[in-house]
């Protein structure tokens, strides 16, 4: 059937993509709705995106289906990882957090009509819609979204929290991952400092 002037077809459910819809990617036009990892099915965006012939992968799962394998290369036992297992049914068991008080004394009446809105954890100011990141369990502005420690920018692929504060991967493994040998270390198992 010939394409009357519409748009590419789209590589992943081969309908026709219009141009306000569509995402490139190694020479091919996907929907944005389209645009998931093949394995996984998570959301793709540019940064995110790794290609393999006309399959496309989150860069997790790349890694896992085409990067190297063998002792060293973060596969098998030996590997460190800050997996939660979530995704296996797992639940970490995390003692609770006492609840703040509010700190508005004086409600306005919009307040008062539909609620007060999200604060977020890490300035305590009103997270909107349009400006929210969800991490945690927690709402986020996409500003205060990095890094306690090194003020990386996060994403959700390199997102973690441990005490209600967000680290990027490599510093939560530094400061609250194992130590010793093995591990990087050189000497003997230390205590960590927390």
């Amino acid at each position: 059937m010939p394409n009357w002037g519409g748009g590419a077809k789209c590589g992943a459910c081969e309908k026709t993509v219009y141009h306000a819809e569509e995402i490139q990617c190694n020479g091919r036009s996907f929907h944005k709705t389209c645009f998931l990892c093949m394995a996984c099915r998570k959301a793709l965006d540019s940064t995110t995106v790794a290609a393999h012939e006309s399959e496309i992968y989150c860069k997790v799962c790349y890694g896992r289906k085409y990067g190297p394998k063998g002792i060293g290369y973060g596969q098998g036992a030996g590997c460190l990882s800050t997996d939660t297992g979530e995704h296996l049914g797992l639940q970490l068991q995390q003692s609770p957090k006492p609840a703040r008080p509010a700190t508005t004394s004086n409600p306005s009446k919009f307040t008062a009509k539909f609620g007060e809105s999200e604060k977020c954890p890490r300035c305590g100011k009103s997270v909107y819609a349009a400006e929210k990141v969800m991490a945690g369990g927690k709402p986020w502005h996409k500003t205060c979204f990095r890094c306690a420690i090194c003020g990386k920018s996060l994403e959700s692929t390199n997102v973690t929290d441990k005490d209600g504060e967000l680290y990027c991967k490599v510093c939560y493994a530094k400061n609250f991952g194992p130590t010793g040998i093995g591990f990087g270390g050189l000497t003997q198992q230390v205590e960590k400092k927390e």
